[in-house]
């Protein structure tokens, strides 16, 4: 038998709805916005006129994009850096989160508070520039070079692994492993990489892939670091820090570009941030580099998207 809805629960429904189709709506504007905006003409971009859909349909902005070899080589440093990174940052993240799972850890106490504690208070972005710049040097000299001469995406990729966030949430789900699997692994004869890749890995995979997507995107996304570390290695750029000086270029911020540089022919083609074409405009082109930049993360997240809740749950959730 059906159950009658009482009013204030039918209240309550009715405004959860209505919220969350205003927060989704919210979330997906600014991509339909972007979009629309990459196949619109340059009066209707730059006057505003956009609202939903493209207004002087063109796709001359796609292909500038795609003939721009600049832009896809820094496409390409950004899937370096993202897999790499990722890669790197999960190895010694679940090794870390092994260690601290133990009980048997000499200080496990004091590493978990330190761990925690850089949640709390964050040394700022001075000592941090200056912790990258220690670290550059060290690799500087393994590899026989000068700081300067490295190439810098390396530095970006192993300096900037730590996330104390995601170690505490894969802890957590590794605390959440039955002991007596463990056991039964020493009593085969395990080592201890062995427990953990044969083990623990295996029975973590959920918070595996949502930490994984989280380190994924901050690689992709990230850009700050990159452009203050190697402002001077374009040839080395990811792609968002490509974008920014494309739009600083554009729109007159930097007026003084490089002789000979890519940025000289930029500057060269675009007038108050419109190009020679009068059908295109500097952002169409923008947004058109911004849909390109999205378009990995939106082919890999609905893969991973159904580990994310139950990760965060297990890695989460301490009992």
């Amino acid at each position: 038998m059906k159950r009658k809805m009482e009013i204030s629960e039918l209240i309550f429904k009715i405004v959860s709805y209505v919220l969350l189709i205003v927060f989704a709506v919210m979330c997906v504007y600014p991509f339909i916005y972007a979009l629309s905006s990459s196949f619109s003409s340059s009066s209707a971009v730059d006057s505003g006129e956009i609202v939903l859909w493209p207004v002087g349909w063109q796709t001359e902005a796609y292909r500038w994009v795609f003939e721009n070899n600049v832009f896809w080589i820094s496409y390409a440093n950004t899937l370096f850096m993202a897999g790499v990174g990722t890669v790197w940052c999960m190895l010694y993240t679940m090794m870390g989160a092994y260690a601290l799972s133990k009980k048997r850890l000499i200080g496990r106490r004091a590493f978990n508070f330190f761990l925690v504690f850089t949640m709390w208070f964050s040394a700022g972005v001075v000592p941090q520039f200056l912790n990258y710049q220690a670290t550059g040097n060290v690799m500087a000299g393994l590899f026989g070079t000068t700081y300067p001469e490295m190439d810098q995406k390396w530095l970006i990729i192993i300096a900037m692994g730590m996330n104390a966030q995601n170690v505490i949430l894969l802890r957590n789900a590794f605390e959440g492993v039955p002991a007596e699997i463990e056991e039964a692994a020493r009593i085969d004869g395990a080592t201890e990489m062995q427990v953990l890749f044969k083990v623990y890995i295996p029975m973590s995979k959920a918070t595996i892939a949502t930490v994984a997507l989280f380190f994924g995107i901050s690689r992709w996304n990230g850009y700050f670091w990159a452009m203050r570390m190697m402002p001077d290695q374009q040839y080395s750029w990811p792609v968002q820090v490509y974008i920014r000086n494309f739009i600083d270029q554009t729109s007159g911020l930097i007026t003084d570009p490089a002789e000979g540089s890519e940025w000289e022919h930029v500057i060269s083609t675009v007038g108050q941030g419109t190009f020679s074409t009068s059908n295109l405009s500097a952002m169409s082109v923008v947004y058109a580099m911004v849909i390109c930049g999205v378009i990995p993360i939106l082919c890999i997240y609905p893969f991973i998207q159904k580990y994310f809740a139950k990760g965060v749950n297990m890695g989460g959730v301490k009992e």
